[in-house]
C-alpha cells in the first residue's frame, strides 16, 4: 500500500531531469576469454554524464570477473520517437 502523498523514486528522478537509460554491456566470459556475452542494464540516469551507469560499471570492474568489452547506451534524450506529418494528404516520416 502506498501512503497518500508519497511519490515513487523513479518519478522523483524524472522530475529532476533523469531519463530512462538502457545500456547493452558486452563482456568477456571469465572462463572463456574468447567468448563475448551480453548483459542489459536499465535505470533512470542523467544524459550526457550518466553517473548511475558509471557507478554500475565501476562496481562491475571491481567486483565481477568478466572484463568489459563494449558498452552501448540509449537514453530518452538521445533517441526520440519518429514524427509523422501529413504532406499533400500523405503521412511521411520527418
Amino acid at each position: 500500500m502506498v501512503e497518500r502523498g508519497s511519490v515513487s523514486e523513479d518519478f522523483r528522478k524524472q522530475v529532476l531531469g533523469y531519463g530512462l537509460t538502457t545500456a547493452e554491456i558486452l563482456y568477456r566470459r571469465p572462463d572463456r576469454q574468447w567468448l563475448l556475452q551480453s548483459y542489459t542494464w536499465q535505470d533512470y540516469d542523467l544524459c550526457p554524464t550518466f553517473p548511475e551507469l558509471f557507478k554500475f560499471l565501476a562496481f562491475w570492474q571491481t567486483k565481477l570477473e568478466g572484463p568489459l568489452f563494449a558498452v552501448r547506451v540509449a537514453h530518452s534524450d538521445l533517441v526520440q520517437p519518429a514524427e509523422f506529418k501529413a504532406v499533400d494528404g500523405l503521412f511521411r516520416l520527418n
